[in-house]
């Protein structure tokens, strides 16, 4: 029971872990098992830029990304499956969550609220969201205002282990370029 009561609740030392690849799994592992039952889900993914703003629209959850928490969270008819998820480092940190929908009109008709959100989050700040699709069960990745379809397990991994070198890039990028602004002001 220690051991479950440590994965729910993390340590000062786990929340401060960044993106890694157990954590990147964890999210492959829950997207294609949501896309196999074709339950929806958004998985806000934060990299340089803070998305404190939109964890404050949600629930606070605080708890490690496991495949199992993310599909309870998602699963139909409960209290937090709608709306996204935000994840920093390997730690889910809000559900519920409101995000700004696109207002790219080149979007295809096809694409419902969901993949609309997706592509906003990502116009706005450089999060990286995975999105499954409640009608085709697809998972796709969206940054940069755009959304690619991962045609498998093995793809999306690669893309979110892609962000796992850059997250603590970033994060260092922004540490730095805060440190010389600071100085520059002085």
């Amino acid at each position: 029971s220690g051991n479950l009561l440590h994965r729910i609740f993390p340590s000062q030392e786990q929340k401060q872990t960044g993106f890694t690849g157990k954590t990147a799994n964890e999210i492959v592992k829950a997207a294609f098992e949501l896309g196999k039952t074709r339950t929806g889900a958004l998985i806000v993914i934060e990299n340089g830029d803070s998305l404190t703003d939109i964890e404050q629209t949600g629930i606070a959850i605080d708890g490690i990304v496991t495949s199992q928490l993310l599909i309870n969270i998602f699963e139909h008819n409960t209290p937090l499956h709608d709306g996204a998820v935000v994840v920093k480092g390997n730690i889910i940190t809000a559900a519920t969550c409101y995000l700004p929908l696109s207002d790219n009109m080149s979007i295809s008709k096809s694409y419902g609220t969901r993949h609309r959100a997706a592509l906003g989050i990502s116009e706005v700040t450089d999060s990286v969201t995975v999105v499954v699709s409640e009608e085709t069960g697809k998972v796709s990745v969206s940054e940069r205002g755009k959304l690619t379809v991962m045609p498998d397990a093995d793809h999306l991994r690669s893309e979110l282990n892609r962000l796992t070198d850059s997250v603590g890039k970033n994060k260092e990028d922004k540490r730095l370029f805060g440190m010389i602004r600071n100085k520059s002001n002085k």
